[in-house]
């Protein structure tokens, strides 16, 4: 290390400088700091291996989605049938069972719809990243297919039209549509937030090396991984919270015409 005073060599144990004879007592922890961070900011690679590191991660990435969108016709047509039929089967033969056989409160039909189609799409989102749009257009084909066809199976017992035949019963099929919709789209968004946190584990040797790599202090004292925690909290719960609030919005459309 250098003498602060005459900028001379001394060595690691002189308490005084040999050249100026200055006391080096009080500087030395000051010397051994700076010689310390000097040697970190030594060991982090530039700027260009973080980008090239980032640039190799982006391309994987691509390389992953574009294996996932081209996924053959049969692997889709078994997520239809598995994720979208199944559930829809599954709410007509509830509805079958709570108003034609037992002809109970059908406030246990609606929960039953709200419940049903949550996990299907939850596994569904989990598994694989699937694009949201062509899956909301399955959501409006399970939500529609349901209600017209709990309205079919009533028709066979009392004989009553099939299609709402006034707005008080366009309403409400509306809103018992938007319960089953709500329902499978907060299934979506969680699953989407495990499938996501997945991914994230996967890769995170990968990226703590990079955030070790870049973990150096601002010039206000904001350390880039704290702010990159921030972030990655954000993105974690970002997702949840839609997910609640899809959630709400499910309960509320499903129960309101009842309880009301």
């Amino acid at each position: 290390m250098n003498c602060p005073y005459c900028l001379s060599e001394v060595s690691e144990e002189a308490h005084v400088c040999k050249t100026c004879t200055r006391d080096l007592h009080l500087f030395k922890p000051m010397m051994a700091k700076i010689a310390s961070l000097e040697g970190q900011l030594a060991a982090i690679p530039n700027q260009e291996v973080n980008e090239l590191r980032i640039a190799e991660l982006e391309y994987l990435l691509e390389e992953r989605n574009q294996q996932l969108a081209n996924r053959p016709l049969f692997a889709w047509a078994k997520d239809i049938a598995l994720y979208l039929i199944v559930p829809l089967l599954l709410l007509l033969v509830a509805h079958w069972l709570i108003a034609v056989v037992y002809d109970t409160k059908m406030i246990y039909l609606r929960i039953i719809s709200m419940i049903v189609p949550l996990p299907f799409a939850y596994f569904l989102f989990k598994v694989h990243a699937h694009k949201l749009f062509p899956w909301f257009i399955g959501v409006v084909f399970l939500a529609i297919a349901s209600v017209i066809g709990m309205s079919w199976i009533t028709s066979l017992v009392d004989h009553s039209p099939v299609w709402p035949q006034n707005l008080f019963e366009l309403r409400e099929v509306l809103e018992y549509s938007a319960s089953i919709a709500f329902s499978f789209l907060t299934g979506m968004l969680l699953g989407r937030v495990a499938y996501t946190n997945k991914e994230r584990r996967r890769q995170e040797g990968v990226i703590n090396a990079l955030i070790k790599a870049a973990s150096t202090k601002s010039a206000d004292g904001v350390s880039i991984q704290a702010v990159f925690g921030l972030m990655k909290t954000l993105q974690e719960h970002g997702g949840t919270v839609v997910a609640l609030g899809t959630t709400a919005a499910s309960i509320y459309t499903g129960l309101k015409g009842i309880v009301s």
